[in-house]
This record gives C-alpha cells, sequence and structure tokens, in this order.
C-alpha cells in the first residue's frame, strides 16, 4: 500500500502566487489495484507519480510507502551521465537488491542498444536513454510501478514490445498510470483518481471516473 498523508506541493509561478499541484491530500492507493490516473494539462500528474516514487519530495505532508515502489516508468534521472549503460545498470540493480547480471542480460535483450550499453550515457539520445531506463525498470520486481504515458518512445514495433512485456509484469504487479487516453485507461486500471485544482479523487471504477472526468473538462464522451 502506498498512502499520500495530508501531502502538499507547489511550485513558483513567475509573477504569481505559487501553484499548487496537490493541496492537503489524504489517499491511499491500496496493494492489487490498477489506478488511472486523470487530469488536464499542467494538472501535476507526473509530479504526483514523481512524489510517489520519492524523486520529489512534498512541501508538506507524508509519502508512505509500504512496498517496493518503482521509479516512474522511463525515467531517467537516476542515471550517472558519465557512466556508461550497463555501469549504470549495475549500480541500480545493487541498489534495490537484484541479480546484476539478470537485470543486464534482460537490458541488453529489451533495449536494443548494442554496443552503445557501454558508452557513457551522456551520449545517448533521449530516446536512448528512455529505452535504457524502461527496460531497467522492467527488469527489476516491484509491487508498484509508475508509469507516465509520456515517456513511450521507439517505433510501433518496439513499442509493441514494451506493451507485450509490461502486461507480464503488472500480472503480478500493481499499476498507477497517468494517462491522456481514456482506451489506455480502460484496458490496464480497473478503478482511477482526478487530480484536479490541488485535490485527488478517487473512484471506484473506470468508468466512474470517466464520467466524472469528462463532466469536468466539458465534454460529452471521455
Amino acid at each position: 500500500m502506498i498512502l499520500l498523508e495530508n501531502v502538499t506541493k507547489t511550485y513558483p509561478v513567475a509573477g504569481a502566487p505559487r501553484r499548487a499541484v496537490l493541496r492537503d491530500v489524504t489517499m491511499a492507493f491500496p496493494h492489487g489495484r490498477n489506478i488511472g490516473i486523470l487530469g488536464g494539462n499542467g494538472a501535476g500528474k507526473s509530479t504526483l507519480l514523481r512524489l510517489i516514487a520519492g524523486t520529489e519530495p512534498p512541501d508538506q505532508g507524508r509519502v508512505r510507502r509500504l512496498c517496493r515502489v518503482s521509479f516512474p516508468l522511463g525515467f531517467t534521472g537516476t542515471f550517472h551521465g558519465a557512466l556508461s549503460g550497463r555501469e549504470n545498470a549495475t549500480f541500480l540493480a545493487r541498489v534495490y537488491g537484484a541479480d546484476p547480471d539478470r537485470v543486464l542480460d534482460f537490458i541488453a535483450d529489451f533495449s536494443e542498444l548494442g554496443p552503445y550499453l557501454d558508452m557513457p550515457v551522456e551520449t545517448y539520445s533521449a530516446g536512448m536513454s528512455a529505452r535504457l531506463a524502461f527496460g531497467l525498470t522492467l527488469a527489476i520486481d516491484f509491487d508498484v510501478y509508475l508509469v507516465d504515458e509520456v515517456t513511450e518512445v521507439g517505433d510501433a514495433r518496439f513499442r509493441a514490445k514494451s506493451a507485450r512485456a509490461f502486461r507480464d509484469r503488472i500480472g503480478r504487479s500493481s499499476l498507477i498510470l497517468v494517462s491522456h487516453s481514456s482506451a489506455t485507461i480502460r484496458a490496464l486500471c480497473d478503478c482511477c483518481a482526478i487530480l484536479w485544482d490541488g485535490a485527488l479523487h478517487p473512484y471506484e471504477t473506470v468508468e466512474d471516473g470517466m464520467t466524472a472526468y469528462a463532466r469536468l473538462m466539458g465534454v460529452t464522451d471521455a
């Protein structure tokens, strides 16, 4: 389970008061549920994932992780640019208590980076870094996977390959997913929450959440 306890997160805005992404939010993310996060552009969905992952701290309150939580799928902020992809993967595998050889074998096959795996990450394109990060996340067993749709990379063949690997993982683990795609959330999630004006509103079913979100957005089809 993941618990947000009176969490507040704000950002400065030039010439205006600080904008609240979360305002005194308390919510539980139970194990065994796949939760889709809905919200408009700039609502703070990606920030919410970083708070849950622990890669960004709240201004106030506490995030409690009572399970093994992934960094957001595709997140590259944990990499040291001067180290190779292989060296970064080995280090992070040890941090998470995973077998480095098994992790590296998976990444080498999954990422399709070839000889670039032994080159410094600072020489990678954004897409290559995302492939390494995506592969690394899937190579380590987590209880909860965090996914932001903006991390999707590669051509149609690679995305299909990623989807297959990901579906295999969430068959054994839980999911918190940020997506603008109602089809993606309906396909992968069984409940959802709406992030709106600093508040996080949970819904027991995806359809209930979609209906509420459509009303907020002023449309008739979610």
